[in-house]
């Protein structure tokens, strides 16, 4: 079965919404930021954070909010690992992601969104079976899968104007 995907950045995607117009994006670093959390009930150990209900992690100002929230800490505390399932949104000030189950991993600054993706920017809307997010820079990769979009990327850009 061959895979379709589609790698965008940021701004590729807000320059394919707006008629191909250049924009200049300046991202601040997303990872080296502080990690809050928070749920409706939570369980805090030496190697791991546990969350349930209304579960949700900022870092600056991207959150991933999820129905349960499984993270690895080392040594001296830090979430190193995050784990998402269950109606998993990763929220940033210029998109939006949507899947089954998302995992962020902090030290190369990844989140993968699996299940039924949606990425939206604006109007602008991306679908497919999985998709890798770069929280500094921006990047995403996006691929097919199975689900309701049969394995297929698909996506609507609207130009700059167009409702």
């Amino acid at each position: 079965m061959k895979t379709s995907h589609l790698i965008l950045t940021g701004a590729a995607v807000l320059a394919l919404g707006l008629g191909g117009a250049a924009i200049a994006q300046t991202r601040s670093s997303v990872s080296n930021q502080p990690i809050g959390y928070g749920a409706d009930t939570g369980e805090l150990t030496n190697t791991a954070v546990s969350l349930r209900g209304r579960a949700e992690i900022t870092q600056g100002d991207t959150r991933l909010r999820a129905n349960a929230i499984e993270g690895a800490r080392d040594a001296s505390g830090a979430l190193t690992r995050i784990e998402a399932t269950g109606e998993v949104y990763y929220v940033t000030p210029n998109e939006t992601i949507r899947g089954n189950r998302a995992v962020y991993t902090v030290s190369n600054a990844t989140v993968v969104v699996t299940g039924d993706v949606i990425l939206t920017q604006g109007q602008n809307v991306l679908t497919g079976g999985s998709l890798t997010y770069n929280v500094d820079s921006g990047q995403a990769r996006i691929e097919g899968g199975g689900g309701q979009n049969s394995g297929r990327v698909r996506g609507v850009f609207y130009p700059n104007g167009t409702n």
